[in-house]
């Protein structure tokens, strides 16, 4: 069932939003060479407790994972790019790591992720990284009133193609609220003009996510981290979206 939200409700989302994407700006400044992961999950779980927030990943249990999850934010390096279990691991030059956190404030919940490279970028990393950007910003352009759930994977789908990237369709945006996953599922390709109808109070997570080449995945042993099945690099971009009556509204940004 798909839930609409008023204008006051996604109010409040914007408010968990603003908080989510200071958090995960708050990371990227902490992700340095030499730092351990653990650090920036102790990071992120002190601040979710200044906050008196609600972390959406603690004791998380779905199907796919081997849960419960016993983290605050998702932390994936180098060829992983879902569901990054913290670990001791200690950050080296070159990486490429993804941040992904979802928290709940007064009883509404946003989602977002960033990737980025820690140290020294490679020019492959980097076009990979803009790559999940620039279909971040077409999906979320074709989030507009009266289109569908296909037109968002459609256009994120075709960047992807244009960068020369494969695109997996197990894992992809949905609806949020009240919790964290809702419906409808919004895969990373699709055909335009198929799916639900979007309608202003629609309040969804769009996230593009690819490897460089390849579209397999594979959990880790960790029971949790996707990675690529070839051992490619991978980034992922997430924002969570309003639809309203004058288009999309971002609201897991800083601004």
């Amino acid at each position: 069932m798909v839930e609409l939200k008023s204008p006051a409700e996604i109010e409040r989302m914007r408010v968990t939003g603003r908080f989510v994407a200071d958090v995960l700006a708050g990371v990227r400044d902490r992700a340095a060479v030499g730092v351990n992961l653990l650090e920036l999950e102790a990071y992120v779980r002190e601040r979710i407790r200044e906050r008196g927030a609600v972390s959406c990943y603690w004791d998380y249990s779905p199907s796919f994972g081997r849960g419960p999850f016993r983290n605050t934010v998702c932390l994936a390096v180098n060829d992983a790019v879902l569901h990054g279990l913290p670990h001791d691991y200690v950050l080296r030059d070159g990486d490429l790591l993804t941040a992904d956190l979802a928290v709940s404030i007064d009883g509404w919940v946003a989602d977002s992720a960033i990737s980025f490279i820690v140290g020294t970028p490679s020019p492959a990393d980097e076009r990979l990284v803009r790559a999940t950007e620039e279909a971040l910003t077409a999906g979320i352009a074709a989030a507009q009133p009266d289109n569908r759930i296909g037109d968002i994977s459609a256009a994120i789908a075709q960047v992807a193609r244009g960068y020369g990237y494969p695109v997996n369709t197990e894992f992809g945006g949905h609806g949020l609220g009240r919790t964290m996953h809702e419906d409808p599922h919004i895969a990373n390709d699709g055909r335009a003009g198929r799916g639900f109808r979007l309608r202003p109070g629609l309040t969804v997570a769009i996230e593009p996510w690819f490897a460089a080449s390849t579209a397999k995945v594979y959990t880790d042993a960790d029971g949790w981290t996707i990675r690529s099945a070839d051992g490619s690099r991978c980034a992922h971009s997430e924002h969570t979206i309003a639809v309203t009556a004058d288009g999309p509204r971002i609201l897991t940004s800083q601004d």
